[in-house]
């Protein structure tokens, strides 16, 4: 039974081979070269698509990342800022001490 079956199988096979191809025309020779063209243009376009998507999503991770640069950037502008007035004050309470400890003061009497 099993050999049966095996010639069978070869014997369609055989068939198969021996049908011949049907014969396109130069005009369906055409439109199927214009439908591949157009499946592998949309092939290519859905590709170009993703790696622009891909592109965008680490250009914002990249973004992301410098923004919080940026913030510690700020931060450490404004305490450099801050130390610059400390400072500044400090400095100008020593001045108004020094000016103060240069004057004359007259002590009221009672």
């Amino acid at each position: 039974m099993l050999s049966v079956l095996f010639f069978s199988v070869q014997l369609s096979v055989a068939n198969a081979a021996d049908t011949p191809k049907p014969v396109l025309t130069l005009e369906q020779k055409t439109d199927k070269a214009r439908v591949d063209s157009q499946l592998l243009e949309q092939a290519q376009l859905e590709k170009a698509r993703q790696a622009s998507k891909d592109a965008a999503e680490r250009a914002d991770k990249i973004k992301q990342k410098s923004q919080t640069n940026d913030w510690a950037t700020q931060q450490k502008r404004k305490a450099q800022q801050q130390s610059v007035e400390r400072e500044t004050r400090e400095q100008k309470y020593l001045r108004e001490a020094k000016e103060a400890a240069t004057q004359e003061h007259k002590i009221p009497k009672p």
